[in-house]
C-alpha cells in the first residue's frame, strides 16, 4: 500500500473505536431506562465492538510495520490473528445474550420507556450507517482485510439495531423483545463463526480467489518470451499478497536474458498488485514433460494449450 492508503486505513480504525465508545454510552443509558433485552443485546455488542476495534487498530498498526530481521516476511498476519481473537469475544457475547433472552422469555419483564429506547436505536442506526459507508470506501481504496472484516461486523450491528428498533416499537407484545434478542444473539454468533473461518484461512495461507490467480496467469503469459509457468502459489498476509511461481523459459537463454525476462514479469505483476511480494524461479521449458518433475503438479494442471503453444494456466 502507498502511504496515503496506509493513513486511510488508520483513520478508519480510529473512527471505528470512536463510534463504538459513543454507542456504548448511549445504549447503556437506554438499557438502564428501559430494561429492554433488545437494547441489552445491542449494548453487549457495542462493548465487544470496542474490544474488537481496539484490537484491529493495534493489529493494523503492527501489520503495517516493515519486515525486520526477526520477521522477514513482515507482520501482516497480525490482522487475521486479531480478527480470530475478535471472533471469540463475539461468540461469547452472543452466547450470553441468548441465555439472557431465554431467561426473559421464561420470566418476562415489561419494557420501560420504549420511546426513549427507539430514539437511541435510531441514533445508533445513523452512526453505524455512516461508519460502514466510510469503511467500505476505505476497503475499495486499500483492500484492507482488517477493515473489510470490521465493516462486515458493523453491518451486522446495523441489522441488529434495526431489529431492536422494531422490537421496541412493538413492545406492547412482551414476547417480541426477548425473541428478537434471541434471534440477534444467533445472528451475532453466526457472524463470529464466519469471521473465525475467514481469519483462519489467512493464518493458514489459503490460496487467493481464482479470479486473482487467473489475473496473475494472464499477466505472466503476456510476456512473449515466456513459454509457460507452473506451481503458482499465492496467499495474503495483512496488506501484502505473496506470489510464487516457476517460470518456463527457452533452454538456450543466457542467465542475463533469463534474469531480464523474470524482472519484466515481476514488474508487470507489481504494476497491478502494488502490495505484492513476488518470488519467481526460472526453469528450462524442456523439463515440462519430465514425469519426475513436479509429478503432482503435472497430474493436476490443465491440458489445454493456446495456439502459440503456451499453457493457458499454471497450477
Amino acid at each position: 500500500m502507498q502511504m496515503k492508503e496506509l493513513k486511510l486505513v488508520r483513520v478508519a480504525t480510529y473512527a471505528s473505536v470512536s463510534v463504538a465508545v459513543f454507542l456504548l454510552v448511549i445504549k447503556a443509558f437506554a438499557w438502564m431506562e428501559t430494561s429492554s433485552v433488545g437494547i441489552l443485546a445491542s449494548l453487549l455488542d457495542s462493548a465487544v465492538d470496542i474490544v474488537a476495534s481496539v484490537m484491529i487498530l493495534f493489529a493494523v498498526r503492527l501489520a503495517q510495520e516493515p519486515a525486520d530481521n526477526e520477521h522477514r516476511f513482515g507482520h501482516g498476519k497480525a490482522e487475521p490473528l486479531a480478527a480470530l481473537a475478535q471472533s471469540v469475544f463475539i461468540a461469547g457475547s452472543a452466547l450470553y445474550l441468548m441465555l439472557h433472552a431465554i431467561q426473559r422469555l421464561i420470566d418476562p419483564v415489561e419494557v420501560q420507556e420504549p420511546n426513549l429506547g427507539a430514539w437511541v436505536m435510531l441514533a445508533s442506526l445513523f452512526l453505524t450507517s455512516c461508519l460502514v459507508l466510510f469503511q467500505r470506501y476505505v476497503v475499495r481504496k486499500t483492500g484492507s482485510t482488517a477493515i473489510e472484516s470490521d465493516a462486515l461486523h458493523y453491518f451486522s450491528d446495523w441489522i441488529a439495531n434495526l431489529a431492536v428498533l422494531i422490537g421496541l416499537l412493538l413492545s406492547v407484545y412482551g414476547w417480541i423483545d426477548s425473541t428478537l434478542g434471541l434471534l440477534i444473539g444467533g445472528w451475532i454468533g453466526w457472524q463470529a463463526i464466519r469471521l473465525a473461518i475467514h481469519s483462519a484461512n489467512q493464518l493458514l495461507d489459503h490460496e487467493l480467489p481464482e479470479a486473482i490467480r487467473n489475473q496473475i496467469r494472464d499477466i505472466v503469459l503476456a510476456n512473449v518470451e515466456v513459454e509457460g509457468f507452473n506451481d503458482l502459489r499465492t496467499y495474503r498476509s495483512g496488506p501484502t499478497i505473496f506470489i510464487q511461481l516457476d517460470l518456463e523459459l527457452d533452454d538456450h537463454l543466457s542467465l542475463v536474458n533469463a534474469h531480464r525476462i523474470t524482472e519484466e514479469v515481476t514488474q508487470a505483476l507489481l504494476e497491478v498488485f502494488e502490495n505484492a511480494d513476488v518470488l519467481i524461479h526460472q526453469e528450462p521449458v524442456s523439463i515440462r514433460l519430465d514425469p519426475e518433475h513436479h509429478q503432482w503438479e503435472m497430474e493436476n494442471r490443465e491440458d489445454s494449450v493456446e495456439e502459440d503453444g503456451k499453457p493457458q494456466s499454471g497450477s
